[in-house]
């Protein structure tokens, strides 16, 4: 349905765009996803027995930014109710993953806290230096976990300068909380567990002033891995000009940039303009444009962090996947919005700070509302939120017509014999990822004939990128197959969309049409309602295994190929 602007009237609220409660796939026979719109625009409402779906299910820590865009899509709130299709809450443990049904989406992944706490991610960043070289994970500074690295780190602060200085950090606090910078031994705290690592004492600086930046970085999906960087951030600067004198580093405002340490400053300047390089917080793209008007390739610098990102994911990438298989019912039900904080050096160079794995986003100024209020609503477009059927949620079980079956049930009925194309799915993927040695040529052909699961892949992450807003898709792009090689263990759905993405990024709308081929061919005619009933449900997202087009993959093929 198109857009459609109401009449004009003199009451503001009336002036707003209408926009369709759901969003059309590109593809024929796939689901519409839910809109959520932005505070110009008001969402149309649907009938009462698809509404009533609605609900959302609150935390103490939901953000109220969260709870004002679920709200304009008319989303009912609760505490208590467990019939919920999304929530924004705190980190669980892994094994509390199980409880969350097939049509729930939360905020967190499984072993996300691989990178959200300083000092796992120190620890999978060095473990990723050593497997794949110092040239490409040197963007993090020396870095020791007490009490393991206390000889590594007191031989090599005998072997450093007499100046030196280095930071200790609590592993698994925010805000600034317990972070001092030291330059005596004697300084280093007593109580354990402690990371300590050396200091960036020569960081860029404006106005005589550290800053960092804080990078909204969204990840829908693990397996295959897609990464997405917001556009826009916060640039955040400590309240004191930088000193690099010994006698400063008691003083917080002078070395931290947290806002929650700084804003205690009596001499904090907020600032309300997002276009405005003034106060003690800016928005990325005022940034962008001050170095631009200074003759610094910033784009150059934004590609530095694009790398760093999708380095940083792929070293949590092996815990998360064996974790979400473990305890997660299917993919859709985990995405997770990450915020890491970046500083530049006086080269310009980047260099990773931390992961958070529950970025703020209390907006506090007119500068926050606007940055995270786009950020929200367009990570919750991009998350694909489906309405499910009103059957699946009320009880989970077999409804009488069989279009829809829980975990549970599904697990109960006799396992059926593998299908031919099944089989040949199996085949084709372990085709492609036992070779010793690929190279372009061989992976290339994995285009050649798709499987019912490559497009089913392939249609969703279509969907999803069209979805995207103000969000960037970092990983897969053009330039993914270099970062093949980082991950511990090869994956069939991150060669294929990284070749996917190398043949149709000129010409997209060629790919489209392919996959749009393949989606009216996957669908007997006829099907009518028993198609609409089945895609009701997110677990029947795209093709089904059963609707296999007549060019599918066969044993034979796989047997020319092999």
């Amino acid at each position: 349905r198109n857009c459609i602007k109401c009449p004009a009237q003199p009451d503001e609220a009336q002036e707003k765009v209408l926009k369709p409660a759901l969003v059309c796939s590109l593809f024929p026979n796939v689901p519409p996803t839910i809109y959520f719109s932005t505070r110009d625009e008001r969402v149309e409402k649907l009938p009462w027995e698809q509404r009533k779906l609605l609900r959302w299910k609150m935390c103490a820590v939901t953000p109220n930014i969260v709870k004002q865009t679920v709200g304009r899509s008319h989303f009912r709130v609760s505490t208590k109710s467990n019939d919920w299709l999304g929530c924004w809450g705190h980190h669980m443990k892994s094994s509390s993953f199980r409880a969350i049904k097939e049509h729930q989406k939360l905020n967190h992944f499984p072993g996300s806290f691989q990178i959200g706490r300083k000092d796992r991610l120190w620890r999978n960043l060095l473990k990723m230096q050593a497997r794949c070289g110092k040239k490409e994970f040197n963007f993090f500074p020396q870095s020791f976990i007490l009490p393991q690295d206390i000889k590594l780190l007191k031989k090599a602060w005998e072997e450093g300068a007499s100046r030196q200085k280095w930071i200790v950090k609590p592993p698994a606090s925010a805000r600034g909380i317990g972070i001092q910078v030291i330059h005596k031994w004697s300084q280093l705290p007593k109580r354990r567990p402690l990371l300590v690592q050396r200091y960036l004492h020569k960081p860029y600086l404006i106005g005589g002033k550290k800053f960092d930046l804080r990078i909204y970085v969204y990840v829908p999906c693990y397996d295959p891995l897609r990464v997405y960087l917001f556009q826009d951030g916060l640039v955040r600067f400590a309240s004191c000009k930088y000193s690099s004198s010994m006698k400063s580093l008691s003083n917080k405002f002078v070395h931290l940039t947290n806002y929650s340490v700084n804003k205690k400053n009596a001499e904090y300047k907020s600032n309300s303009d997002e276009t405005a390089c003034q106060g003690h917080k800016w928005a990325l793209k005022a940034l962008w444009s001050y170095l631009t008007q200074k003759g610094v390739n910033s784009e150059a610098i934004w590609e530095k962090i694009k790398d760093i990102v999708i380095k940083t994911i792929i070293a949590s990438e092996p815990y998360v996947n064996s974790l979400l298989k473990m305890y997660v019912r299917r993919p859709y039900c985990c995405h997770e919005l990450f915020g890491f904080d970046i500083m530049l050096d006086e080269n310009l160079k980047p260099w990773i700070l931390e992961v958070n794995i529950s970025p703020s986003l209390h907006s506090s100024s007119p500068l926050d509302v606007s940055i995270k209020g786009q950020m929200i609503r367009d990570l919750l477009n991009l998350a694909g939120f489906v309405l499910p059927s009103t059957a699946s949620v009320a009880s989970g079980l077999q409804t009488q017509n069989g279009s829809t079956c829980s975990l549970g049930s599904a697990l109960k009925e006799k396992p059926k014999p593998a299908s031919e194309h099944f089989i040949a799915e199996k085949m084709k993927k372990a085709y492609y990822l036992t070779q010793k040695i690929p190279d372009q040529d061989f992976y290339s052909s994995v285009l050649d004939t798709l499987t019912p699961g490559d497009v089913r892949v392939l249609v969703e992450t279509e969907d999803e990128y069209s979805r995207r807003g103000q969000f960037e898709r970092v990983f897969p792009s053009h330039g993914s197959m270099r970062y093949l090689r980082f991950f511990e263990q090869p994956r069939y759905f991150n060669i294929l969309l990284t070749q996917w993405e190398l043949k149709y990024c000129s010409n997209k709308q060629k790919g489209l049409e392919l996959l749009k081929n393949w989606c009216v061919k996957g669908y007997h005619a006829g099907a009518g309602t028993e198609s609409a009933q089945m895609w009701s449900l997110p677990k029947s997202f795209l093709l089904q295994k059963s609707d296999v087009p007549s060019n599918s993959f066969s044993k034979l093929e796989l047997g020319k190929l092999g």
